[in-house]
């Protein structure tokens, strides 16, 4: 069973992103208040605010954390066309008996973008301290921190132009097969009917990250996507968030003259009735979680036969989980005709008071 809790967060507009540290235990989310709130979780399971500041001068659209074997970094981007890297550092104490207090200091700000910096994602730990960013002048920047130690310095290691603006981009955690450095990245633009979905990779040859295919069959604006955790498999899903869910699986292949490729499969599920905005990925890749418009948070599970269902649907409202049958489900009539109910609103004591059409 799951269990949904409010909390408060006092943001004083709209919240753009939320996400979990490492471990579970912190969380950061971002507002178009331009604000970053941290969130630490005590004992009891409660959640609070330990840290609060204006981050930027424009919405902040996404928020990353790094892994913690780099300390407490965190990277925001946002409309004023920037990303910022921040570190938690402990101050002074204020009394002798009193632990130091924690604060986040600004270490770099990144304004090689000239539009929108729509998303901001820390590389997988293996890679090294590096940052992928995308911008609505479709472009994607990979940054480098040679020093780890030294974080006011990141210099553009790979820079990745595309034609179309971008929304939001994923790393690949998962080292088999392809590339070490394979990132997805996702458009929003509605004017074209062309993929919306595109899969870089780092080319030996080249020596910088290329395109090496676009997913044609989602052409649909793209809000989110994310690549899930290694977990041993032979092949790569990746989730994308779009007018439905869609799951995709990347596999890679040889044709008879030795060239490599992708076979990509593209699995649709509608059950959100509605444009989908974020998907996330448990640790080990048996759960998919995804939002929408629908004001539902559902929770989809892989079943025997290797297909992905939707399990559980949690209510916005905080009502708890519950589980929504498929319209041509054989226990949805049965389950409809048990919960259907025939209220009295009225009498109509003269025929001529009904209208006629």
């Amino acid at each position: 069973m799951f269990e949904v809790e409010p909390i408060i967060v006092d943001h004083k507009d709209v919240i753009h992103d939320v996400v979990f540290d490492y471990y579970g235990r912190r969380m950061a989310t971002c507002s178009s208040d331009q604000t970053v709130k941290i969130w630490d979780e005590n004992e009891q399971g409660k959640w609070s605010v330990t840290s609060s500041w204006k981050a930027h001068s424009g919405s902040i659209w996404r928020v990353s954390w790094a892994h913690p074997e780099f300390g407490q970094v965190l990277a925001t981007c946002s409309f004023d066309r920037t990303s910022s890297v921040w570190e938690e550092v402990l101050g002074e104490k204020v009394g002798g008996t009193m632990t130091p207090a924690r604060r986040w200091v600004k270490r770099t700000i990144l304004v090689d973008s000239r539009t929108s910096v729509t998303d901001v994602e820390f590389a997988p730990k293996y890679l090294g301290l590096l940052l992928a960013t995308a911008s609505a002048d479709g472009v994607i920047r990979i940054y480098e921190a040679p020093d780890i130690m030294n974080l006011s310095q990141w210099s553009v290691q790979h820079e990745i132009t595309n034609k179309l603006p971008l929304s939001c981009l994923s790393w690949n955690t998962s080292m088999y097969m392809l590339s070490s450095q394979l990132l997805a990245a996702g458009s929003d633009e509605t004017a074209t009917a062309t993929g919306k979905v595109f899969i870089f990779a780092y080319s030996e040859n080249a020596r910088k990250c290329v395109k090496v295919d676009t997913i044609n069959d989602i052409t649909d604006p793209v809000t989110d996507l994310a690549f899930a955790p290694n977990a041993g498999r032979s092949f790569h899903m990746l989730a994308v968030a779009s007018k439905d869910l869609y799951i995709v699986n990347i596999r890679g292949t040889s044709d008879a003259t030795g060239t490599s490729k992708l076979d990509i499969q593209t699995v649709k599920h509608t059950d959100h009735n509605c444009p989908v905005w974020r998907v996330c990925w448990n640790m080990l890749a048996t759960m998919l979680i995804s939002t929408g418009d629908d004001g539902c948070v559902r929770i989809w599970r892989m079943n025997y036969s290797k297909k992905w269902k939707c399990a559980a649907v949690l209510k916005a409202e905080g009502s708890g989980p519950s589980y929504e049958p498929a319209l041509n489900s054989p226990s949805f009539s049965s389950s409809a005709a048990a919960t259907v109910k025939y209220y009295k609103k009225g009498i109509i004591s003269n025929p001529n008071q009904v209208p006629w059409h």
